[in-house]
């Protein structure tokens, strides 16, 4: 490695670790700015003197990695629960940016093999590359769509709101353009140019006003009361847990005192995901002696438990969100389909577990996909409550994640624990807002060891127990809006956007040629 690239190399992996300030917790978006637009005129300037395809395809690599090693190292104290995983630690501190690095690496090796000399072409070009492998990255194989660049404005609702018409990596693509454009300013040679910069701006200001609007008009909508209140419950229960031999019964008692059952109210009590330990769905009855004393017919109980069937002989566990009657008869329940690779399946699991590989979250096999997402109905004393479940990792995905927008408000119910005392369980909690802008829906977020919150449908945390702490919120009444365009659309608008910026790179490169 010569010296030029050895500072090179720094640099590259300096401009990306500090992307990562941008992101939650932090959010010092003004980096953004700075950073991406140093990146973009560094590539041009370097695509202009090297010809070597791999070198540039490094830089990109260098840049991915010094952004992911420095907002994803909470994945590995997830491994440090488990004394059989202590070896993997580093391995996975290292390789998993490392892998994720890989997708910036291919944004500016295509960069470089169609860029243009226009700086305005080249400019759609790079943000075109970038937004669209970013989806990629976010869907192919399982798929990780954590920390986009968009991310960055989660404390800018007013200009968020548009998510509600492009979705998440529509804005993804208009955040990056719009970070790089004093890149275009700097390196114009063209009075075009300018107007770019002009225009993005200007843009900025017009999803600013359309937030504006959607705010307003949704202070002014009507308020529907709730016959059952919903209490959603943030614990702090620790991982011990799994590990330990824990007895259930404290863990029961200690969710009961917290949720402070009434019996004069009618409540549907929300706790996190898999938050009883060593009792499958099937076995809770047994402990009907816990709940008799201060649950009656008003009441009704939505929490994570693992579940299990068999199929043709086979044994089948689930990751599951389930809904239970005082009695604690089971009286609906969803399977999770968006399991998390090696934390609750392990691919190739026949092959890596003669290795000594398993999951993190069970000791006996991989948990099974769910069948189909579907919305959870559920009746009590002539009232009815309708809502989409959503556990856990399932809340980060962009998409159309309903077919039918007939339902109250999304239950979302995670275990943040795995993140230990890191950024993560605040960055986990950042997807909630954006996943409650683009269906227009309140959703109810239940968290062990992280945040729980009420947001509203145009991203505001209209009640929350902070990280750390412990206590529970109700909802009691909510304001219905129309569905958004995303919610009947999805990513089918992400997909137009892409063909404009086609249209505009080509376009623009063509006025050039004539």
């Amino acid at each position: 490695m010569t010296k030029k690239l050895y500072i090179e190399s720094i640099f590259l992996i300096f401009l990306g670790a500090a992307t990562s300030l941008s992101l939650p917790p932090f959010n010092y978006i003004i980096i953004n700015f700075v950073t991406l637009s140093l990146l973009f005129v560094f590539l041009i300037k370097r695509s202009e003197q090297i010809r070597n395809k791999k070198i540039f395809f490094f830089y990109g690599w260098l840049f991915g990695f010094g952004y992911f090693i420095t907002n994803l190292y909470w994945i590995s104290i997830s491994l440090s629960f488990d004394e059989s995983f202590d070896f993997l630690i580093p391995v996975t501190l290292i390789l998993i940016p490392a892998v994720l690095a890989l997708f910036y690496g291919l944004i500016s090796l295509l960069f470089f093999i169609f860029k243009t000399k226009k700086i305005i072409s080249s400019f759609f070009l790079f943000s075109l590359i970038f937004g669209l492998t970013e989806y990629i990255r976010g869907t192919i194989l399982t798929g990780f769509p954590w920390n986009l660049i968009a991310y960055s404005f989660s404390n800018h609702l007013e200009i968020l709101n548009i998510t509600s018409i492009i979705g998440t990596y529509g804005f993804n693509l208009f955040c990056i353009s719009l970070f790089i454009s004093p890149a275009v300013f700097i390196l114009r040679d063209s009075r075009a140019d300018i107007w770019v910069c002009v225009f993005f701006f200007l843009l900025t200001i017009t999803f600013y006003l359309y937030g504006s609007h959607s705010k307003k008009s949704f202070i002014d909508a009507k308020i529907d009361s709730i016959d059952h209140k919903v209490r959603v419950v943030g614990s702090k229960i620790k991982l011990d847990r799994f590990y330990s031999n824990i007895d259930p019964i404290t863990v029961i008692e200690d969710l009961i005192e917290l949720s402070e059952p009434d019996k004069n109210e009618k409540i549907i009590f929300v706790w996190p995901e898999g938050i009883i330990p060593g009792i499958s769905q099937q076995k809770i009855i047994d402990y009907k002696w816990l709940f008799e004393n201060h649950f009656n017919e008003n009441h009704l109980l939505v929490f994570g438990i693992n579940s299990k069937s068999i199929d043709k002989g086979v044994i089948k566990y689930f990751n599951s969100l389930s809904v239970y009657d005082h009695n604690l008869n089971l009286l609906n329940s969803y399977n999770k389909v968006n399991l998390v690779p090696f934390g609750e399946f392990l691919p190739l699991e026949n092959i890596l577990k003669n290795i000594g590989l398993k999951t993190l979250t069970n000791n006996y096999q991989s948990y099974s996909k769910g069948n189909e997402r579907k919305i959870i109905k559920i009746r009590n004393n002539n009232s009815s409550v309708k809502f989409l479940p959503l556990i856990c990792y399932e809340i980060i995905y962009s998409g159309k994640i309903f077919k039918d927008s007939d339902f109250d408000f999304i239950i979302n119910i995670s275990e943040d624990g795995w993140f230990g005392q890191s950024v993560g369980p605040k960055q986990h909690f950042i997807h909630s807002i954006y996943r409650a802008i683009e269906s227009g829906k309140y959703v109810l977020r239940s968290a062990n060891n992280g945040i729980s919150a009420i947001i509203n449908p145009i991203g505001d945390i209209e009640q929350e127990v902070r990280y750390n702490e412990i206590g529970y919120i109700d909802l009691s009444q909510f304001k219905k809006i129309q569905p958004t365009v995303f919610s009947k659309y999805g990513n089918t608008i992400f997909g137009l956007i892409i063909l404009l910026y086609i249209f505009l790179f080509f376009s623009f490169n063509k006025i050039k040629n004539d």
